[in-house]
């Protein structure tokens, strides 16, 4: 992976996404969670960010069943 940028969130949502980690796995913090959600929403479906299908449609699967996607 390359440099890193900070990002500003809300508190609020940052505690969301560290409770999601904690009761979830899948991520090992917050950032982790954050660069895979952009990495979703901005990339082509046929890129991967690394996981297999089955992983990636587990987290995404997870993700829906809380709400955040």
């Amino acid at each position: 992976m390359g440099d890193k940028v900070a990002i500003e969130i809300s508190r609020e949502l940052y505690e969301k996404a560290r409770k999601f980690i904690e009761e979830n796995g899948g991520f090992k913090d917050v950032s982790e969670l954050v660069e895979f959600l952009l990495n979703e929403a901005i990339s082509d479906e046929s890129e991967s960010v690394g996981m297999t299908p089955e992983e990636e449609e587990k987290v995404k699967e997870r993700l829906r069943s809380l709400g955040y996607i």
